[in-house]
C-alpha cells in the first residue's frame, strides 16, 4: 500500500501530509492519493469555509476522530492558508500509522 508515504514518524507523534476541500457537503477523510508531482498526501473534505481558520478547526477535530485521540492532540504545523498542509498528530506513531493503513488508495 502506498500510504505509508503520505507521513512521516517522529518520536511522539506522526506528521501528516493533507490536501484539505473545504466547503464540501460533509467532513471524511477519502483516502491517500498521489499528486501530479508525486508526492502522497492524505485527502480530507470539510464542511467549515476557509476563512478565519475555520477550515484549520474543522480538520483538526476531523482527525481528531478519526485517529482517537484529544482535539489537542492535532496542530497544523505548516500551511495555514494553503490546501496542502502538513499535521501533526500526538500520540503513539504505531497506532497512529495502523490507522492510515486502513483508508485507501485514492487516484
Amino acid at each position: 500500500m502506498t500510504s505509508d508515504v503520505c507521513y512521516r514518524l517522529d518520536e511522539t507523534a506522526l506528521i501528516l501530509a493533507v490536501r484539505l476541500t473545504p466547503k464540501s457537503s460533509r467532513d471524511a477523510v477519502q483516502g491517500v492519493s498521489r499528486l501530479s508531482d508525486g508526492r502522497f498526501v492524505a485527502v480530507a473534505r470539510v464542511n467549515a469555509l476557509p476563512a478565519e481558520g475555520a477550515a484549520n478547526k474543522a480538520l483538526c477535530v476531523l482527525l481528531a476522530k478519526t485517529f482517537k485521540v484529544p482535539k489537542s492532540a492535532v496542530t497544523v504545523v505548516s500551511g495555514h492558508t494553503s490546501r496542502l498542509k502538513q499535521v501533526r498528530v500526538e500520540g503513539d506513531p504505531a497506532v497512529l500509522s495502523e490507522t492510515i493503513a486502513a483508508w485507501p488508495d485514492i487516484t
